[in-house]
């Protein structure tokens, strides 16, 4: 029976094919190590400790004692914010004319997104939602408007400041850890860390090229309509 025989390019070919079905189960198989290390459980610890402070909001004293103080409790719980501090103080820097001095780091309450607001994530009620106001804001990131939801009493709650006791430890799989960084090892050490995200992820997202299309966009906006035709393709985009 005759055979065909493949040219050097067709060899080139399989090799790469197969280099990457190796690369692509190497991928495959450090996201299965990641899920079964984040789903190890939590342990006690024998001897707890305090590391820092945490800052998080609670319901005023005198909200507290109010027919509808359960109502806050449970919005809360959907709203609340958490912050930690290696300072009781909770004081950041801040340049000011040519000198450092420092202020007290602000903290807010959760702003709802339009995915957040219509998704069944955080299920709130009607009587809940009547507590919220629309905010239009402009986002200097994107350069684009944005819709946010804001909690409008936000003077029924208070900041609690609290040690940030540190009780509970990841339960450690060395068998599990090894083979990770066996993995990470060799994926640093070759370089196939490009190659795997354009396997697994298609073609690279290009943030630089984006914001340099909405520059584009925006230098089009800002010609005069009394300008020639001439004068547009003159511009060097």
């Amino acid at each position: 029976m005759p055979c065909r025989i493949r040219s050097a390019r067709q060899k080139k070919r399989l090799v790469k094919a197969d280099r990457d079905k190796q690369l692509i189960r190497l991928s495959k198989r450090r996201s299965e190590l990641w899920i079964q290390r984040r789903a190890l459980p939590m342990v006690p610890l024998e001897k707890p400790y305090q590391r820092g402070w945490k800052r998080y909001f609670v319901l005023r004293a005198d909200i507290a004692f109010s027919v509808r103080a359960e109502f806050y409790i449970a919005l809360l719980a959907k709203i609340n914010t958490v912050e930690y501090h290696h300072d009781k103080t909770f004081k950041r820097k801040k340049r000011r004319k040519g000198r450092y001095g420092y202020e007290i780091k602000k903290q807010l309450l959760r702003e709802l997104t339009p995915y957040l607001w219509e998704s069944s994530i955080l299920d709130l009620t009607e009587q809940e939602k009547a507590c919220f106001s629309q905010v239009e804001t402009y986002n200097v990131n994107t350069r684009q408007q944005e819709i946010k939801y804001v909690f409008t009493e936000p003077w029924r709650y208070r900041l609690k400041i609290a040690p940030n006791m540190v009780t509970h430890k990841k339960l450690l799989d060395t068998d599990l850890v090894r083979e990770l960084d066996l993995i990470d090892n060799h994926i640093q050490r070759n370089n196939f860390g490009g190659r795997i995200h354009s396997l697994t992820n298609g073609r690279k997202y290009n943030a630089w090229r984006y914001y340099q299309v909405l520059a584009k966009y925006s230098m089009v906006k800002k010609i005069p309509k009394y300008r020639s035709k001439d004068t547009y393709l003159e511009l060097d985009f």
